[in-house]
């Protein structure tokens, strides 16, 4: 019998946040067990709710949106953009530097598939976000992941990524904030990239979806505000920050010497024409969200939902004998280290399997982030202080079960 196989494109392609051991959490709940999601920055079911301006607004225009728009976006979500960079001090961005997208995360495919040709490198960092890793290998290119440093609050290691530049790498992936360690990152180590990237001539891409999830007193600088004179690409969007992810509206910026990518900009504006357009209802919510109240605020100080929900967790978290944790600075993520003296984890994704099938937990390995070493895991603090409490209990006493069987 002849077998329909999939594209050897996708051999190399993986995107663990949503892979096996997630298969095994859905057929569990099929036979009606209850399993914490854990594993997915998905704030609409953890009770986070968009602010309400922003969903009207949709609603209102519902009539109106109908029909297909242009390719790169609505005027009035592409204006607000253009204005929100203004206010960001990302200088001389004009409307048709602009891309709207069904989500940043098409946005990133569209991106990697414009710039890349077979054996091309992009510099990303580790851990990552997967899917960067997973978009330059569909595109034919090759990931190279250059090392963020733990002991350094998950900073990037500039003498590595400097390292690992060749001739054949096109561009520098930043992160910031950082999923999945909460690294947000100086002005300093800002500037020592970009000096990386004007030295190179590479392409700066920055992804800023959580940059206005902060605590503490962190504080954000949009990469491309910092300089004009190399390219840079920046990636936003409605999923975090205003709780919309299932809206699935984001935008791409570019900024800086757009003269020096003409010909890679035309084929974005292919690609982008290809698609016909991003969905156009979301779109009407954009210029409410940059333009209104910032409700995200009061949920990243203290006594506020997200703050508070951290410190229990990374307090709960650094009270486990043998589990480390830098306490993130920015986004929704915590990302411990579990000492292999005390806890030899051979095989994360084994161990995170067995963690749902004991304890009803769906956690994603630290290795599905493109790391090295296995032992590390991603827990997303999004639950309720009572569910959160009790589901870092249920971790600790599986660790404790782990290391004394």
């Amino acid at each position: 019998m002849t077998t329909i196989s999939k594209s050897h494109k996708l051999n190399a392609v993986c995107y663990d946040i949503r892979g096996p051991v997630l298969a095994e959490a859905n057929r569990m709940e099929e036979d009606g067990q209850r399993i914490l999601k854990l594993n997915i920055g998905n704030p609409a079911p953890f009770g986070f709710n968009a602010p309400d301006e922003i969903v009207q607004d949709i609603i209102h225009n519902l009539p109106n949106a109908e029909g297909y728009c242009e390719s790169k976006g609505l005027f009035s979500a592409r204006k607000a953009v253009m204005q929100h960079c203004q206010q960001l001090g990302i200088d001389n961005v004009e409307m048709n530097d602009i891309y709207m997208g069904n989500g940043v995360s098409e946005l990133i495919v569209l991106t990697m598939q414009a710039l890349l040709n077979n054996g091309d490198e992009l510099l990303i960092p580790s851990p990552d976000y997967p899917l960067w890793t997973a978009a330059v290998k569909l595109a034919g290119g090759n990931a190279v992941h250059y090392r963020c440093d733990e002991e350094n609050g998950w900073f990037p290691d500039i003498e590595d990524m400097a390292a690992k530049i060749t001739p054949r790498t096109r561009g520098i992936l930043l992160i910031n904030p950082n999923n999945p360690t909460g690294a947000v990152y100086s002005k300093e180590l800002l500037e020592q990239v970009i000096e990386l990237a004007r030295q190179h001539d590479l392409i700066l891409y920055s992804d800023e979806i959580y940059d206005k999830i902060l605590y503490d007193e962190a504080r954000h600088i949009p990469t491309a505000s910092l300089a004009d004179d190399i390219f840079i690409v920046t990636f936003n969007g409605l999923s975090k920050s205003y709780r919309l992810a299932g809206i699935r509206s984001g935008w791409m910026i570019l900024s800086g010497a757009k003269h020096k990518a003409t010909n890679y900009i035309e084929g974005i504006d292919m690609l982008a024409s290809m698609r016909l357009c991003a969905n156009v209802p979301a779109q009407h919510g954009v210029q409410t969200a940059l333009g209104g109240f910032q409700s995200i605020n009061n949920l990243i100080v203290d006594g506020g939902r997200l703050y508070d929900q951290r410190e229990l967790a990374w307090q709960k978290l650094q009270a486990i004998p043998g589990v480390s944790c830098v306490k993130p600075q920015g986004a929704i993520y915590l990302f411990p280290r579990l000492d292999p003296e005390i806890y030899p984890i051979e095989d994360d994704e084994a161990f995170v399997l067995e963690l749902l099938q004991q304890e009803k937990i769906l956690l994603v390995q630290g290795s599905a982030f493109n790391l090295s070493d296995t032992q590390h895991v991603r827990i997303v603090f999004l639950p309720h202080q009572e569910v959160l409490g009790d589901a870092v209990d249920r971790f600790a006493a599986f660790l404790e079960r782990y290391r004394n069987r």
